[in-house]
């Protein structure tokens, strides 16, 4: 079209000055100056052939007048100025052909003087431009003209301007991110190269100069549009630099592929990487010359090298390469996989199998786990790591220090994510992670290779990775493991142990405990295994020690302790000397008895340094010295197993310790910070002391300290009774100091032997530590000031109260309190000192400004009234609980409530909530336990208060979190208080407002659960436990609670919620831990937590396995029993058919299949105490679940329970038959359920004195059903056709032989099926299915088959399975003589669903994982070349493309009459795949449609979108035709050419009607032509997506073509 108007222009005047006046004069436009360039382009031609002497003149003239004059003043204007400028398109459009048409003017004009000038110019302007913010445009500007006439530049004579035009550009297009950096970019950088010489040299040194990975791209874009002169191929070759001997131009391709974040540069980098690849082998060929590129390392591997010799090796290596790096740019693992093998002969080739070196850098490698590691898919992320973990399970790979970096690096942090810890499908809970299997062999292979001076320096690095992030509790206990896998070595010192220490402390910030416990054993592992323990002295060991929580690891009589003091044995001659003086100020020997006997006594003794400031002691010096204590005392009981030595090393340690003990009570001078480390450390050697292991028994450490400790508790005895009575308290701090006294009076009284004794000097003073506290609660209520001295000891009294009343608990001292002395009280008295309304009063300002200096550390007064609240509750609740125990006077008679609390219980229970509106969440507890003394006898009478009491602590509960450990003991004492059983029988019996709000707070804490794993299992096992086995006080009427609360236990049967991937991981893996038992410390230590704090049994399986052990353990003979069965029985079906009339769909494994999985599990459980009368109520809704069409699983239960009603009650075998009587399309294949009963029938007739007549009966039904026109039902028929009449044999029923023929012959039918069909195949796998082959419904019958087998072969997830083991395990219900058989009979257990199951797989199932190499792979179409595209393509499109770097067509697709977000988001893929020039589409608001997104997978970013509404169809059609398009027609017309026919000229135009009504007739009268697609189905059109895909490829296919045959 260009040419047409050029010689239109010609044929009005031949004087080229003339038309070139005429077009440059008026207004300039991107018309006009477009117009001046097809005329400019058309004199070219012209003076080529010998005419138009004055064109040059007239170039100049053009150059000079116009365009410059234009170019200066588009220059001059910012790129966003506003109302003069041209809107950016049409300016852009404007400033292309500008610079093109100066481009032709400079080459008319004799090129070089004019091009240099005006390069001098913009060169000018392009730098003025870039220091100024907002001048852009003319940067953009500059360019363009740089671009034009930078070809027209000598590079001789210009070489200079060359030079620093392309260092201009270069700084321009790095550094910039605006349009004239992308110009800069993809034009001018290209332009310039291209002419080689100084600027080539120019351009090439900028791009392999150093700089940040940031700036990758528009190098890489560079140099691919260079790529033909720095990659030259043989022919082409010039003197220039060669790109595959540059070491930076390799790590650029390497950044490109591995970092870059745009899929452009990486599809750049990929074709440098092949274009190298080919020219390689091309010269190679043809000169015999090899290459080599270094890495910059010393005897380092290469970068790139080639050889004529190892060409094939070579050019397979990069061919996998390029394959597996275009591969992973689909994202899907399904492509993906099959390409991986071919990762593993990358190695092949990569290392030497003479050497065993690296012949190519394995950063090539690592540039693919890279990609794999960083990819938003995780399964790829996934597979990349898990392959990366297998090389040294197979290769051994030479040492490189990128290949450590990496591990380090980018492989830790995908490591971070805690999906790829997950359970591989099939395998059983708790059976551990593969992932972290592997990386535990991978780490130990690695570092065993490590040459020896390395491995101290790769493992510090792998642990200063693990400290320098919060890393989840999943990671860091698998990244623990695997470190205390590595082998044993001398590689970390001073610095590696500081850092393991920094680890501890990142997995404090967990709230798993047990995954926190383990992670800190498997560190202790690691430090013994992995520290040098000469580069580290014994103080730095016990700090690091310090860092663990013996609490949750390192538990005194674990394997884990014995082996660290095995570990200190070995090494204690070893150990080195510390530079400076301990933590505690001692300069250590390196002898262990010697570092802990000075530790001791520098701990005793007080630094001259402190000052008695009134603050308590650090506890962690005291938890220090008695760690290390016992742990010298354990190393040297395992020199010499002897009591006495023991007990000699002990008192040795201890001297000091003791010696100060024994002086507390005489030397009232001692100073106080030394009494209370002594203290401290007495308490904290009681606590540690005790064993965690199997070995408590024989353990003669604690007894031998008890007998040291006896020696000073007259003294310590002493002391406190002063301390705690004689006003000596009386500061904040001194609250701190009264809990450590009572600590050490607690620890104490509960010293077994004879210091328990009534007469033992610890408890002898209990007596006048009551008295004096009850007289100080007494005289402080006088009416006196509130000073801070006399609150101070009021809250001291009530603290040392609580204390009294809690050792006499635990010691079952009650009569201790009934005092003999002349000065007791009764009991009464001390009830009297707990005005339970009154609170602890702050003190006055004054006075506490002028007394009290405290720290900041110090806690606040509203806490310290919060514990005086609690203490007075505590004793409160002590004394109730004490006086509802006491014997009658004599027999029969009552004991008077003379307690105060007891006569107005309401008034106490009042003030028990208004404590509950002040106390804190964790002071709560004997609150709690007086409720639950008082409501009980408040309930009949005062039932709102009670309500209200139940409301207030559930509220308290609710706002708790799970992971405090205050929660499980608040929880569990509102259990017992609400759900007492006396309180659930009164509610039931009155069943008033109390009774309601029971259920409702039962069935919140069981939505509780969903969210708060374990709360319903603390419910359902107290109520449990209460109803079956009743305390002593309690009548056995008791059990009536359960038919008065069935719902409990109907949600109890069915309970489980389905979790989140990440909760389901966090139960994984505490699952295996579990299972390591007593091989990791972690379990052992934390079992010996109270059960507050910590419970295995918090898994929703355990509510199931309570609810199970409770049906077993109830009677039959019992009525009460047999009624709650059947009600709770009838409840389940009604919950059943509940489920199975929702309308949510019941997919495999989805909540709705668990309920219905578990109800007719328990129905199973429930079975043997249903008798005849109550299967007749529900016998009916049994069958009627069989009809529906079920799950699997649940089929299998619903045959089974069928199969035992029909073997116990032969009487209800009619009603069987009755279900074969409905219509096949009424049964459809539900009809299968009741066949696959008749497959058992010799288990149904066991009972049956007469079998004949149900053996003709089955033979008729299954003959029947046997010509079902279903494949399915006919299979089953067939079955249990060939069950009953092998019966008949075997009974001889000579009256059956009429049918003898017609069942022999449908049984060998099936049996002789010719060839290897699905016919015969599935007749052979129903015939091995498990419940036909193995499974006996009888001898089957056991809890294991209900609850583990049977789930398992029947493919439900893990979750479901119940291993037999959690009953056995679950010891807080008994297992009683009633209970169900546990194990199975039979060997179905043995059986695996691969067994079975897999056979629907066929033969070559797991095939793709198990081929080493696949021939062939499926491979994403990805074009190779991304070069600069050329100045004279079309302007009004490529504006895009050429800042993308991609090369387009002349076809512009035009949907605008497509309404389908589908349909224009497939067309917009299939555009962009093609390289079409445009879409055009109705509004561009479809792009933001989530179907067309889908369906467009981001085309639309890659793609000019050009908005064009249906009405403005026919003047676009029309204006496109005038730029030389032919509008072509998707349609059926009667003069339409067949596709096959038609040749697409260049610049095409595709029409594309409306989905349903094509195009209108107005468009198709402006068609060029109409092409339609040959058809030869009767179906009339195509959609309109595939027609248009169609017609693309067709014309992409014949350019393709034609640019073949012109090369």
């Amino acid at each position: 079209m260009e040419w047409v108007l050029a010689e239109a222009l010609l044929e009005l005047s031949r004087d080229p000055r003339v038309l070139l006046r005429t077009l440059c004069q008026g207004e300039a436009s991107a018309e006009r100056v477009e117009t001046l360039h097809f005329l400019l382009q058309r004199l070219e031609d012209e003076a080529a052939r010998g005419g138009g002497d004055a064109l040059p003149e007239a170039a100049r003239e053009v150059a000079a007048g116009y365009l410059v004059p234009l170019l200066r003043r588009l220059r001059a204007r910012p790129a966003g100025a506003p109302d003069a400028d041209p809107p950016a398109p049409s300016r852009r459009r404007l400033l292309r052909a500008a610079g093109a048409a100066l481009r032709t003017c400079a080459r008319l004009a004799g090129g070089s003087p004019l091009a240099a000038m005006l390069a001098e110019e913009a060169l000018r302007d392009l730098r003025a431009a870039g220091a100024v913010p907002g001048l852009e445009g003319g940067a953009e500007a500059a360019v363009e003209v740089l671009a034009a006439v930078g070809p027209c530049l000598r590079p001789r004579e210009d070489g200079p301007l060359l030079q620093r035009v392309a260092e201009a550009a270069l700084a321009l297009a790095l550094a910039g991110d605006g349009e004239a950096a992308a110009l800069a970019a993809g034009r001018l950088l290209p332009a310039l190269g291209r002419g080689g010489g100084a600027a080539l040299r120019a351009v090439w040194g900028g791009l392999v100069a150093p700089s940040g990975p940031g700036r990758v791209g528009p190098r890489l874009q560079v140099l691919s549009a260079l790529a033909e002169r720095l990659l030259p191929a043989p022919g082409e070759r010039e003197a220039g630099p060669d790109a595959r001997r540059c070491a930076r131009f390799w790590r650029t391709v390497q950044a490109g592929l591995a970092d870059a974040e745009d899929a452009l540069t990486r599809k750049q980098a990929r074709y440098l990487l092949q274009r190298a690849a080919e020219v390689s082998a091309e010269v190679s060929a043809e000169q015999g010359v090899p290459c080599t590129c270094g890495s910059g390392e010393a005897n380092g591997p290469s970068l790139f090298w080639w050889s004529e010799e190892k060409k094939e090796e070579l050019l397979k290596f990069w061919e996998n390469y390029i394959l597996i790096m275009e591969t992973l740019e689909g994202n899907q693992i399904h492509v993906i996989k099959p390409v991986l093998p071919k990762l593993n002969s990358l190695f092949e080739y990569a290392v030497s199998e003479e050497t065993g070196r690296w012949l190519l850098h394995p950063s090539w490698h690592l540039c693919v786990y890279k990609r794999m590691l960083e990819s938003e898919n995780k399964i790829l992320a996934k597979e990349g790591v898990t392959h990366f973990l297998q090389l040294y399970e197979t290769k051994v790979l030479p040492f490189s220090p990128e290949l450590s970096e990496f591990i380090v690096g980018p492989l830790m942090d995908a490591l971070s994510e805690s999906s790829l810890y997950g359970r591989s499908p099939g395998q059983q809970i708790g059976s551990g992670s593969p992932l972290g299997l592997k990386l535990q062999r991978f780490l130990a292979a690695y570092v065993s290779l490590l040459p020896e001076e390395l491995k101290s320096i790769f493992l510090l690095k792998w642990i200063r990775k693990m400290s320098s992030r919060q890393w989840c509790a999943v990671p860091i206990l698998f990244l623990s493991k695997a470190l205390a896998s590595v082998p044993r070595c001398k590689a970390l010192g001073l610095e590696g142990l500081l850092a393991l220490r920094g680890v501890l402390q990142c997995t404090m910030a967990t709230h798993q405990i047990l995954l926190r416990g383990a992670a800190q054993c498997h560190l202790l592992h690691a430090a013994m295994n992995l520290v040098d323990v000469e580069e580290v002295s014994l103080s730095d060991i016990s700090a690091f020690l310090m860092s663990l929580r013996q609490e949750e690891s390192l538990g005194r009589g674990t394997a884990l302790w014995t082996e660290l003091c095995d570990w200190l044995r070995v090494n204690e001659s070893c150990f080195g000397r510390p530079s400076t003086c301990g933590s505690l100020g001692l300069q250590e020997t390196c002898s262990l008895n010697a570092y802990v006997k000075s530790l001791v006594q520098e701990y005793i003794r007080s630094p001259a340094w402190e000052r008695e400031n009134g603050r308590m002691p650090d506890w962690a010096e005291a938890r220090l010295v008695a760690l290390m204590v016992l742990l010298a005392v354990d190393v040297e009981g395992r020199k010499v197993q002897h009591r006495q030595r023991t007990q000699n090393v002990l008192r040795l340690f201890l001297e000091p310790l003791l010696d100060a003990l024994a002086k507390l009570g005489s030397n009232a001078y001692l100073p106080l910070r030394k009494t209370d480390r002594c203290l401290q450390a007495l308490v904290t050697l009681l606590r540690t002391c005790s064993p965690k292991g199997a070995s408590a028994r024989d353990d003669a450490v604690p007894p031998l300290l008890q007998d040291l400790v006896a020696s000073t508790t007259e003294s310590i005895s002493s002391f406190l009774l002063r301390r705690l009575t004689m006003n000596e308290l009386s500061s904040v701090a001194d609250l701190d100091r009264c809990h450590l006294y009572l600590q050490v009076f607690a620890e104490l009284a509960g010293l077994p032997g004879k210091r328990g004794e009534r007469g033992s000097p610890i408890l002898r003073i209990i007596a006048p530590l009551r008295n004096a506290s009850i007289r100080h609660l007494q005289d402080t209520d006088s009416g006196l000031v509130p000073t801070l001295g006399r609150q101070v000891q009021r809250a001291v009294s009530m603290a040392a109260l609580a204390a009294v009343c809690e050792v006499c608990a635990a010691l079952d001292q009650t009569p201790e309190l009934q005092l003999d002395t002349p000065d007791a009280g009764p009991p009464e008295q001390l009830l009297a000192a707990l005005p339970l309304g009154q609170r602890l009063q702050k003190p006055q300002p004054e006075e506490q400004s002028s007394l009290l200096e405290e720290p900041a550390s110090s806690p606040g007064w509203g806490r310290i009234a919060a514990q005086y609240v609690h203490d007075q509750w505590a004793c409160l609740a002590f004394l109730l609980k004490t006086h509802r125990a006491l014997p009658p006077a004599s027999e029969g008679a009552l004991l008077d409530p003379v307690l105060p609390a007891l006569q107005t219980p309401a008034q106490t229970l009042q003030a028990a909530l208004a404590a509950l509106t002040v106390l804190p969440s964790d002071r709560v507890l004997p609150v709690f336990r007086c409720m639950k003394l008082l409501v009980p006898q408040l309930l009949a009478s005062s039932e709102p208060v009670c309500i209200e009491a139940f409301d207030m602590a559930w509220k308290i509960i609710s706002t708790l979190s799970n992971t405090q450990l205050v929660f499980w003991s608040n929880l569990k004492a509102f259990v017992q208080f609400v759900f007492d059983t006396k309180v659930l029988t009164i509610a039931a019996k009155i069943k008033g407002q109390a009774y309601f709000k029971i259920k409702e707070i039962m069935h919140q804490m069981i939505e509780m659960s969903a969210v708060k794993t374990g709360v319903f299992n603390i419910l359902v096992t107290h109520c449990c436990q209460s109803w079956v086995v009743p305390a002593p006080e309690v009548s056995q009427g008791s059990f009536s609670n359960a038919a008065d609360y069935s719902e409990l236990l109907l949600e109890a049967c069915v309970f489980g919620t389905v979790f989140r991937r990440d909760q389901r991981l966090i139960q994984d893996v505490q699952a295996f831990i579990e299972n390591l038992g007593h091989e990791c410390a972690a379990n052992v230590v934390i079992e010996k937590l109270s059960s507050h704090t910590f419970s295995t049994k918090r898994e929703d399986r355990y509510v199931r396995v309570c609810a199970v052990k409770f049906l077993c353990l109830l009677d039959d003979s019992n009525a009460s029993h047999k009624a709650f069965v059947e009600d709770l029985a009838i409840k389940l079906l009604e919950k059943e058919a509940l489920v199975s009339s929702s309308r949510t769909r019941c997919y495999v494994n989805s909540q709705q299949h668990r309920v219905q999985n578990r109800v007719w599990q328990t129905l199973l459980v429930l079975f043997p105490r249903f008798d005849q009368n109550f299967l007749n109520r529900i016998i009916d809704k049994i069958f009627q679940a069989g009809f529906i069409n079920n799950q699997a699983s649940i089929k299998y239960y619903i045959e089974w329970i069928i199969i035992l009603i029909l073997h116990k009650f032969p009487q209800f075998l009619p009603k069987f038959w009755d279900c074969f009587s409905c219509g096949e399309e009424h049964l459809k294949t539900s009809i299968c359920t009741f066949l696959s009963v008749l497959s058992h029938l010799d288990i149904i007739t066991q009972n049956l004195p007469e079998k004949r007549l149900a053996l003709r009966q089955a033979l008729v039904i299954a003959l029947q059903w046997g010509f079902s026109h279903n494949f399915s039902v006919r299979l089953y028929a067939l079955v249990a056709l060939n069950k009953a009449w092998g019966m008949c044999k075997t009974l001889r029923m000579g009256e059956l032989d009429a049918l003898a023929s017609v069942i022999e012959s449908s049984l060998s039918q099936v049996e002789s099926t010719p060839g290897a069909g699905n016919a015969k195949r599935n007749w052979q796998r129903i015939q091995d299915h498990f419940f036909f082959a193995a499974f006996h419904p009888l001898q089957d019958y056991c809890l294991e088959t209900i609850f583990h087998i049977l789930p398992r072969l029947a493919g439900l997830v893990e979750d479901e399975w119940i291993a037999i083991d959690k009953f056995a395990k679950f010891t807080d219900l008994p297992s009683g003589a009633g209970a169900h058989r546990y194990l199975s009979a039979t060997q179905l257990r043995e059986l695996r669903p691969g067994d079975w199951a897999q056979q629907d797989a066929g033969s070559h199932s797991g095939e793709a994982d198990n081929r080493s190499e696949w021939t062939d792979v499926q491979k994403k179409v990805i074009p190779g070349r991304h070069a600069a595209p050329d100045a004279d393509l079309e302007l009004a499109f490529q504006d895009r493309a050429a800042k993308l770097g991609k090369a387009i067509s002349r076809l512009v697709v035009v949907a605008s009459l497509i309404d389908k977000p589908t349909n224009l988001g497939g067309l917009c893929r299939t555009c962009e795949v093609f390289g079409a020039a445009a879409l055009v589409v109705g509004s561009l608001q479809c792009v933001s449609d989530k179907q067309f997104q889908q369906l467009s997978v981001s085309a639309e970013q890659w793609l000019p979108l050009v908005e064009v509404k249906p009405p403005q169809l026919a003047n676009y059609l029309r204006q496109k035709q005038a730029e030389g398009y032919t509008v072509i027609g998707v349609e059926q017309t009667a003069r339409s050419t067949a596709l096959t026919q038609y040749c697409f000229p260049e610049r095409s135009l595709l029409l594309l009607g409306n989905e349903r009504e094509g195009i209108p007739a107005n468009l198709i009268q402006q068609l060029d032509v109409c092409v339609e697609i040959p058809q030869q189905g009767i179906t009339r059109s195509l959609n309109v997506h595939v027609s248009g895909a169609l017609l693309i490829w067709e014309y992409a296919r014949q350019q393709l073509g034609r640019r073949g045959a012109q090369a």
